[in-house]
């Protein structure tokens, strides 16, 4: 197993080489506008630093969001291009719960609630009766619409950190990103424990598999056609 993983689905641009058993290698940097500049350039970073090539990866680990539209799709995109051009499986995953992943290894005990900034004073957020199991689907949220859900709860994850007034508390030993080696290490505990199978139903799946390379974006989008618009071109 060589699983190569990566998430664009936050500021954080993160990559990591994992072969079933520890992380080889991993690179992380912060920069919400730079996406699409930093991605494959870490990707080469990673398999250089771990004396790997792209042919050797057996699989890709994506996270699939929710996240921005713009940044969230750069990493899908990469992720599905590698897939098609190996012929490899592509596994997407929650990004938040590779945020609760990472907070299980800090030592977070018991239920817990991980929050990624949404932008627009909102937050993707989602609750966890530990590090390996959600409890439902993310969600997206104003901070002051969840605070009797998520006040004296431990917090990880920028939006929580954004609005320490909501998530009161929030634990700075808590992870703030998401990693791409702890999506690596969550992937390969699933695929290692047979748990390989694409999830069903719901928005993000459940947290017993793999959920298909798709943008998980919990937001109608921006764009939309003009209503009453006049056509100009002829008949």
């Amino acid at each position: 197993m060589l699983l190569l993983a990566l998430d664009t689905a936050t500021p954080a641009v993160t990559v990591a080489l994992h072969d079933g058993t520890r992380t080889l290698a991993a690179a992380d940097e912060v920069d919400a506008r730079r996406h699409g500049e930093l991605l494959l350039p870490a990707v080469d970073r990673v398999l250089a630093e771990a004396g790997a090539s792209l042919g050797d990866v057996t699989g890709i680990v994506v996270g699939v969001g929710p996240g921005p539209y713009t940044g969230l799709r750069v990493g899908l995109m990469t992720a599905t291009t590698f897939g098609a051009a190996r012929g490899i499986p592509v596994h997407g995953l929650c990004t938040l719960d590779g945020v609760a992943y990472a907070a299980g290894a800090a030592g977070v005990e018991g239920p817990f609630v991980v929050a990624t900034d949404a932008r627009r004073k909102e937050v993707y957020w989602a609750r966890y009766a530990d590090a390996r199991t959600r409890l439902g689907d993310p969600a997206v949220d104003r901070p002051a619409d969840i605070a009797e859900l998520v006040a004296g709860v431990p917090a990880a994850g920028v939006g929580a950190r954004l609005y320490p007034d909501t998530f009161t508390g929030v634990r700075d030993d808590l992870p703030e990103h998401v990693s791409a080696a702890a999506l690596a290490a969550l992937a390969a505990e699933r695929l290692g424990s047979g748990g390989g199978e694409e999830a069903d139903g719901g928005t993000a799946g459940g947290t017993g598999g793999f959920l298909p390379p798709l943008p998980l974006y919990l937001r109608r989008p921006d764009a939309r056609v003009p209503a009453n618009y006049k056509v100009v071109t002829p008949r």
